[in-house]
């Protein structure tokens, strides 16, 4: 018998960067291009798992699919918005397309690059990036000294969609929104959608013209705000021919000055604010509509996230006889559909789960330091921006009362500001660790239930890393406080230690 040769495969290139970033989201484009202005010369390349840019805009693709907080604030405060202030995924591709070209980013993104791996050397002061090529299957390996988290903090591969009893009877077709197939048919169907937030409302009214009818059934009631989808203020400056630059600014400080006051006013007269956002839903609904039942949360205003209901659309198409909302809670699956804990049951051709997110702690990667396993979960955060014994290491994570991008742009000073500070002082290695005045401090989870209570939250609290008791050590939800705070840190505080 002939022996066989075994052929060793050459190993994979190292490719050498200043910094990774991973995720050609809104994030990571808006990171990409702070470093080119910010930090010119800078090698960085740009990884993601898609073919293309854009993140949640990219993989999102159920009918409707748009922005729940205007794009003046969520746009990057470099780049002007020149459209309405809720935008179609397609427009805020189309926005982050120019960001790219205009900025020549292109020639650093790296698409359907899947990162499994990430190890820490202390000795090289380098994270070594094993990504797998989704087109090719083959390896590829990047060294960066600083790696720069912009994945976001949900799983895009698949949502969440709880377990009911019966749900293998159903002979129907179960769908989650993040995965919409491109074959899905809804025309003169009875159409179910569970859920209560933002991707309910913005589906409901965007498939409930081609339904035969669409019932939007829902375990607890949502706060929304209804108005109109365009701003005033940048009407009226473009009347009077104001240059955009200047209009994206002014627009933007006032929407922003305004959600400050109506942020603090749920704090301080949560039930003024409640009364308040039910008489906007009761004035498209009629005073008879069972307002207290279907649109009146349990808990106080944004202890859960408020969406934006341009033109009242979910709400129009209730009035219209398009759309019917049930509260109640499912018991099981049947054939046909499902019987709630109320005894009522719901016939649908098609049910979809709008039931929210599963949470991604840093992208699914697996993380090495020093040749041991990270376990994120045990680390304490600096300002929900780095973590203790996890060196040069920044994450961004947006704000839940305002909108994303404004933390991502902040962020990105800070990450510019700390490498050139390292720079500056000749150091490969930062780590944030507890100062000694720290030692006594409470260890907390990642966010406080009473402040902010999401379900996607609540269910990875256990995967996030801990807060302590002070504002250097706690992701704090408060834009108009970050955006003097992080500009003035100072960098020499002994809560960073540098090598």
């Amino acid at each position: 018998m002939a022996a066989t040769k075994t052929l060793e495969r050459a190993p994979a290139k190292i490719e050498t960067f200043d910094v990774l970033i991973v995720g050609a989201g809104i994030s990571g484009i808006g990171g990409a291009y702070h470093l080119t202005k910010q930090r010119p010369g800078t090698r960085f390349v740009v990884l993601d798992e898609l073919e293309s840019f854009g993140g949640t805009w990219l993989t999102h693709r159920y009918p409707g699919i748009r922005s729940d907080s205007d794009l003046y604030t969520f746009g990057y405060r470099f780049k002007p918005w020149v459209g309405p202030p809720i935008a179609t995924a397609e427009e805020i591709l189309a926005y982050m397309n120019e960001v790219i070209v205009e900025n020549d980013l292109a020639p650093h993104i790296r698409y359907r690059h899947k990162i499994v791996r990430a190890r820490w050397s202390s000795a090289e002061k380098a994270w070594t990036i094993e990504a797998r090529r989704t087109d090719s299957g083959e390896t590829a390996l990047f060294k960066a000294n600083f790696l720069w988290m912009c994945q976001g903090y949900y799983r895009h591969s698949e949502g969440y969609t709880p377990e009911w009893p019966g749900m293998a009877d159903y002979e129907g077709r179960i769908v989650h929104p993040q995965t919409w197939p491109e074959d899905l048919g809804y025309a003169n169907k009875h159409v179910l959608v569970i859920g209560s937030g933002a991707t309910a409302a913005t589906l409901v009214p965007a498939i409930a013209d081609d339904c035969k009818h669409v019932t939007l059934l829902q375990r607890s009631p949502t706060y929304f705000i209804p108005a109109r989808n365009e701003n005033e203020l940048a009407n009226t400056l473009r009347e009077l021919e104001i240059d955009e630059t200047w209009i994206h600014e002014i627009v933007r400080r006032k929407i922003l000055f305004d959600q400050e006051a109506f942020t603090r006013r749920c704090f301080t007269e949560p039930e003024a604010v409640r009364k308040e956002l039910l008489e906007g839903v009761r004035a498209y609904l009629g005073a008879d509509y069972d307002i207290d039942v279907h649109f009146n949360p349990r808990y106080r205003p944004w202890r859960q996230r408020i969406a934006f209901v341009p033109d009242g659309d979910l709400f129009q198409g209730i009035a219209a006889g398009k759309a019917t909302v049930v509260t109640d809670e499912i018991d099981r699956f049947t054939k046909t559909g499902v019987l709630l804990k109320s005894g009522k049951a719901i016939d649908a051709d098609l049910i979809i789960t709008a039931t929210g997110f599963n949470l991604s702690a840093l992208g699914d990667i697996a993380f090495e330091i020093d040749g041991e396993p990270l376990d994120f979960s045990r680390t304490v955060t600096y300002r929900g921006m780095m973590f203790t014994g996890v060196p040069n290491l920044v994450w961004v994570f947006g704000y839940f009362r305002a909108s994303w991008t404004l933390r991502a742009d902040l962020v990105a000073d800070f990450v510019c500001k700390l490498l050139a500070h390292m720079q500056r002082i000749g150091a490969r290695q930062v780590n944030v660790a507890l100062r000694p005045e720290d030692k006594d401090m409470a260890i907390l989870p990642w966010i406080d239930e009473e402040n902010f209570n999401p379900g996607y939250l609540l269910r990875g609290m256990h995967l996030l890393p801990k807060r302590g008791d002070k504002p250097e050590w706690r992701h704090n939800q408060d834009y108009w406080a970050e955006r003097k705070e992080l500009p003035a840190i100072d960098l020499d505080d002994a809560a960073f230690v540098y090598s």
